[in-house]
C-alpha cells in the first residue's frame, strides 16, 4: 500500500516515526512518502519537506509568510496527485492538514487523522469540517472519545497515547554518566522546563529561577529547547549557579527529583517520567484575559484534564510568583506528597491505555484500506 503522511512539527515527527515503524511491520510492501523530520527520515520512506520549512507560529508570522504557506499547500496537492496514495495520514498540525484533507476528500482519497486537534479546548466549530473531511479519526486522550462520540456523534478510535511508547522504548539512562558528562554533582536535581518558544521562556524562566537560592540542597537544571541557542538562556542566569542542558529533556527528566513545568505537552511527559511537578503559566495580561474567556476548561495541564481532578498544582498568572512557587515546591519535596503524586501517575498511565498506540493505529489503518 502507498501511504502519504503529513507531520508539520517536532512532536509530529516523533509520533510519525513510530507510526512508520509500525506500518512497515504491519505491511511488508508499505511505500511511504511523507512531510516530517529527521526521526521519520531515519525510519525510511521518502521525505518531501522538512517540518522546519513549515513552522510558522503566531498571527503576525503567518501573515508575513503567507505566500510560502500557500505555495506549500499547492505543492502538497500536486505531490499527492502525482503519488496517488491509498491513504493520507494527517498527524495533528490542523491549520495545514485540514486544508489538505478537505481537498483530498473531494477527490475521494482516503483521509485518516492521527492525533486530532484539541477542539475540546477551543475552535470547537471545527467539528463540522472534521466530520465532513475525515474517514477515520484516531484520538490519544481518553476523554476525547466521549467528546466526539457522545457530544458530536462522530465515531473515533481511542488508541492510547504515543508518548508512552516514546518514553518506554528509550534505553535506560546511566545516571552517573549523565551527571559526569553534563558537569552535574550528586545533589538531587530539580528540572526547569520553561517552554520552547522565546516568548514563553522569557516569562516563565524568570519566575522559576527566583526560587533557586531557597533550595541550597538541590541543583536546578534548565531543559533547553531544540532550536533555541544557548546564549538566549544565559541572559536570565546572571550569577545563579544553574545548569543548562540543551535538547536532552527526556534524559534530564529521567534523573530528576522534581520539576517546574510550563503548561503544555511537557506536563504529561514529566508525569510519564514519574517526576513530581508543579505546572506554571504566566502570559501577556491581555492574551490571558482573552484566552480565559475562550477556553472554558477546569484545568490547563493535561495531567489534571485526563484525571479530571487536581493531581498536580497549577500556578496560573498572578499565582505564578516566587512566594507560591517556593511554597508548593517545599510541599512537593516532602516524601508523603511525592508518594501520593507518583501513585496518581500510575493511574494516569492506565487511563492513557498503556503501550502500543503506534501499533494499534498502524493495524487499524492497514485493515481499513486493504479491503
Amino acid at each position: 500500500m502507498k501511504y502519504y503522511i503529513i507531520a508539520g512539527e517536532a512532536s509530529g515527527d516523533l509520533h510519525g516515526s513510530n507510526l512508520m515503524k509500525a506500518l512497515f511491520e504491519e505491511d511488508s510492501k508499505a511505500d511511504i512518502r511523507f512531510w516530517g523530520g529527521d526521526l521519520m527520515q531515519t525510519v525510511g520512506g521518502t521525505l518531501v519537506k522538512h517540518y522546519k520549512e513549515l513552522a510558522f507560529m503566531g498571527f503576525a508570522e503567518v501573515i508575513m509568510n503567507l505566500s510560502t504557506i500557500l505555495n506549500n499547500i499547492k505543492f502538497c496537492k500536486a505531490d499527492i496527485v502525482k503519488y496517488k496514495p491509498d491513504v493520507i495520514i494527517f498527524i495533528d498540525y490542523p491549520g495545514f492538514n485540514m486544508r489538505i484533507a478537505k481537498w483530498a476528500k473531494e477527490r475521494n482519497i482516503k483521509t485518516h487523522y492521527y492525533i486530532s486537534p484539541q477542539i475540546w479546548a477551543w475552535k470547537e466549530n471545527r467539528i463540522k469540517a472534521i466530520k465532513r473531511d475525515f474517514d477515520k479519526l484516531y484520538v490519544i486522550l481518553p476523554f476525547e472519545k466521549d467528546f466526539y462520540e457522545k457530544k458530536h456523534h462522530f465515531p473515533v478510535e481511542f488508541v492510547g497515547h504515543p508518548l508512552i511508547d516514546a518514553i518506554h522504548n528509550r534505553l535506560k539512562l546511566d545516571d552517573a554518566k549523565f551527571r559526569t558528562e553534563n558537569n552535574l554533582d550528586e545533589k538531587p536535581i530539580i528540572a526547569l522546563l520553561p517552554g520552547s518558544r522565546k516568548q514563553e521562556i522569557s516569562k516563565m524562566l524568570e519566575q522559576m529561577l527566583a526560587v533557586v537560592d531557597d533550595f541550597k540542597d538541590y541543583q536546578f537544571v534548565i531543559a533547553g529547547a531544540p532550536g533555541q541557542e544557548l546564549s538566549y538562556y544565559e541572559q536570565f542566569l546572571k550569577k545563579k549557579s544553574v545548569h543548562l542542558i540543551s535538547n536532552k529533556t527526556y534524559d534530564l527528566l529521567s534523573v530528576s527529583m522534581a520539576a517546574l513545568v510550563t503548561s503544555g505537552t511537557a506536563t504529561l511527559e514529566t508525569a510519564l517520567h514519574k517526576v513530581p511537578e508543579i505546572v506554571c503559566y504566566k502570559g501577556n495580561w491581555i492574551s490571558y484575559q482573552i484566552a480565559k474567556r475562550i477556553i472554558t476548561l477546569k484545568y490547563i495541564s493535561l495531567v489534571n484534564l485526563i484525571m479530571d481532578k487536581e493531581v498536580v498544582t497549577e500556578l496560573i498568572q498572578d499565582q505564578c510568583n516566587k512566594k507560591r512557587i517556593k511554597e508548593e515546591l517545599h510541599k512537593l519535596l516532602q516524601p508523603e506528597n511525592r508518594s501520593r503524586m507518583l501513585g496518581e501517575y500510575e493511574l494516569l498511565e492506565q487511563k492513557l491505555g498503556g503501550d502500543g498506540a503506534s501499533k494499534k493505529v498502524a493495524h487499524l489503518i492497514y485493515e481499513s484500506i486493504k479491503i
